[in-house]
Formats: C-alpha cells, sequence, structure tokens
C-alpha cells in the first residue's frame, strides 16, 4: 500500500537511524509497505551498511546510481520500481520526522498529494531566508502559494507521480508538476528536526541560479 523512496548520498552516519525509525512507523500502522532506498553514488560506506540491511529486511529495496546522478534522478529512479498505492517521499538525513507519515497518510483522501510544511525549521538563518526568498519567487512567477515546497516529506497518489521525466532539479517542483497535471494538493505542518550527523550537501548560494533557471522552464512548461 505505502512505498517510501529516500535518495541518499553520503549518509553512513545517518541512513541506519532513520531506517529503524521509518519501518518502527509503518509496522505500527499495520500497513503493507516497502522503503526504497536509492543510493546516489556514495563514496563512503553508505552502499556498503545499505547491502547489509538489506539482508535482514525484506521489505527494503536498495538501487545505486553511477555515477551520481542529483536528487532529481534518485527520485525518478525510485518511482520507476515503487509498487505503491501511495509513495511516500523524504530526505535520508534525519531531519525530516517519520512520526509524521500517519498523518500525511490520514490526510490523503480527497486529495492527489500532501506537502509537508517545516514548522520550527531547525536549519542556520541563512538557508530559512533563502528558503523564504525562493518561495516568494517561485510563487509569484507560478501564481501559487505554497507554503514549503523544499520540504521533501510528500505523500503521492502513484499515478499523479509516476511516469514524470525528472530533469535535474525538477525535484524542487513536485507541487507545481502534480498540479499540471490536474492533481488536487494540500499542506500538512510537519516537524523538522536539527541534522546531528553528517553534512548538509548543498548550499543556498550554490544552488540560487540553477534553481531560478529550472524555475524559468517549469513556467514555460506551465504556460
Amino acid at each position: 500500500e505505502i512505498s517510501v523512496v529516500i535518495p541518499a548520498f553520503n549518509e553512513e552516519e545517518s541512513i541506519g537511524g532513520l531506517l529503524d525509525e521509518v519501518f518502527s512507523t509503518l509496522n505500527s500502522m499495520q500497513i503493507s509497505h516497502e522503503v526504497i532506498v536509492v543510493n546516489d553514488g556514495s563514496t563512503d560506506t553508505t552502499g556498503d551498511l545499505l547491502q547489509r540491511l538489506q539482508q535482514t529486511s525484506a521489505a527494503l529495496r536498495v538501487l545505486t546510481l553511477v555515477p551520481r546522478s542529483g536528487q532529481s534522478a534518485a527520485f525518478e529512479a525510485g518511482f520507476r520500481i515503487a509498487r505503491g498505492e501511495l509513495i511516500i517521499t523524504m530526505d535520508a538525513d534525519g531531519q525530516n520526522d517519520p512520526g509524521d507519515i500517519p498523518h500525511l497518510i490520514e490526510t490523503i483522501p480527497g486529495h492527489d498529494a500532501v506537502l509537508g510544511v517545516r514548522v520550527d525549521r531547525q536549519d542556520p538563518g541563512i538557508r530559512k531566508f533563502a528558503q523564504k526568498i525562493a518561495n516568494t519567487v517561485r510563487n509569484t512567477l507560478l501564481g501559487t502559494r505554497f507554503r514549503d515546497v523544499g520540504c521533501s516529506l510528500k505523500v503521492f497518489r502513484r499515478e499523479i507521480i509516476q511516469g514524470l521525466t525528472l530533469y535535474d532539479g525538477l525535484h524542487r517542483f513536485f507541487p507545481y508538476l502534480v498540479e499540471m497535471r490536474g492533481g488536487k494538493t494540500v499542506e500538512v505542518e510537519v516537524k523538522h528536526r536539527p541534522r546531528l550527523l553528517g553534512k548538509s550537501k548543498y548550499s543556498p548560494l550554490g544552488r540560487g541560479i540553477p534553481a531560478f533557471l529550472d524555475l524559468l522552464m517549469v513556467k514555460r512548461m506551465k504556460k
């Protein structure tokens, strides 16, 4: 019934604990599930750890992308093999709380996607400021009012998200792509935790220009 898709790049410190939490939550829901971790060309021991975990969990599926292909490609690869009626996306760094999954699932009736909105975001001030500016620019140019498209914790009906061709960077525009396909979305507030293990793979300035160019492409797609 549920497929959880988690891209991972060099998350050897956090992925094991996160998967324990995810499986604990899904098992408590007593719902059929699978967890797909897409190892996006990790150069640390993430791949070895996932292979060991896979031997003890029949519900864990592992894909490996070589070379590293980016988060959009990782999501697309996971979506392609997902068997669940509902597909959940989340980050591998542990900042998304798996404990929010049941609430998102409860909200899906009548909608095609449930979008997490991080409250009390546990990130450096510069990242929060950059996210606020990015949200304002996206919503202005695309004519929408999404509060936090940068939150990876989302639930989609499989038919609305499978089959998308995700060019590099388009994972940031999932809500807009769903709407362009005629889907109905709703936002739900979720918890956000500080990153305790591993290192962030992004910087606000480093992805600003590529993200703006992606925005212009999505605007053209929508038109």
